[in-house]
């Protein structure tokens, strides 16, 4: 891989990991199109930890406060809820995940598969314009005692579905934790500490499969790790302001093209 591919594949892994277009059937698309045939797992891994450190940094207090409320008093112990929703959630996720892991050479080598599944991604967000408006008026945000654990098992239970390329995981659990009546502020904020485990987990198991093979970090993988972690910080402030204002179903048109563009290409190419 070229450094160029590699700030390429960086930038987009960056800016679709949090924009809810899906990053995996990006990152799928991407190889395609620069004919890529080698093994991608340390630059795959390489890209998500770049994405992982944005999420740290601008969840730094959210993160600290979690993990200093196991050391507080009970009667002060409110934060402590947030971190077993987060446990909750993460549960389903990794029985889904290791589910549909079995059929990764098949599920993660078709274009065809991601052009449906971005399809339906669109569908998901474009469903949220109702919801959105309804919450309009909410100035306040709510707190977690308002957060059941049955919305965090579901949250959890798409994430895993969204395992899948084409699937948003943003996207969709955030559209999920609004169809389960939490506000904007809640459901972005839950989604991407959500998704700390789940990313943690995903590269700790990627890296046990390949214990007996080499992994060679190349400048390609330095430059796009860099490119994954500026960006994807730029998108993730950028897609917080946007759920603020309700409009994620904004996405839902470029998901949609793309998607048939896809299955276009894939059927005349057959």
């Amino acid at each position: 891989m070229e450094i160029y591919q590699g700030v390429l594949l960086g930038i987009l892994q960056g800016v679709t990991e949090f924009i809810p277009v899906s990053s995996s059937g990006h990152l799928i698309l991407g190889q395609h199109f620069f004919n890529m045939t080698e093994s991608m797992i340390a630059f795959g891994i390489s890209v998500h930890i770049g994405t992982l450190a944005s999420i740290a940094l601008v969840f730094f207090k959210d993160i600290k406060i979690i993990c200093t409320s196991i050391f507080k008093p009970v009667s002060q112990k409110s934060d402590v809820k947030l971190l077993l929703l987060i446990i909750t959630g993460s549960l389903p996720t990794l029985i889904l995940g290791y589910i549909i892991k079995i059929w990764e050479d098949v599920i993660f080598s078709s274009i065809l598969l991601v052009g449906c599944m971005l399809i339906i991604t669109g569908t998901i967000l474009w469903m949220t314009i109702n919801i959105q408006t309804t919450q309009t008026s909410q100035k306040k945000s709510m707190d977690t005692s308002e957060f059941t654990y049955r919305s965090a098992f579901i949250i959890g239970v798409v994430q895993g579905i969204a395992v899948i390329p084409g699937i948003s995981r943003s996207g969709a659990t955030i559209a999920t934790g609004l169809f389960a009546g939490l506000d904007r502020k809640m459901a972005a904020k839950f989604s991407f500490l959500l998704s700390i485990p789940a990313i943690i987990g995903a590269e700790f198991l990627q890296l046990s499969e390949v214990t007996n093979q080499p992994i060679i970090i190349t400048k390609a993988t330095i430059f796009g790790t860099l490119a994954s972690f500026i960006t994807g910080y730029i998108a993730l402030i950028l897609l917080l302001k946007i759920i603020d204002r309700g409009k994620l179903h904004i996405f839902a048109p470029y998901c949609w093209a793309l998607g048939i563009s896809t299955i276009i290409y894939n059927l005349i190419s057959l």
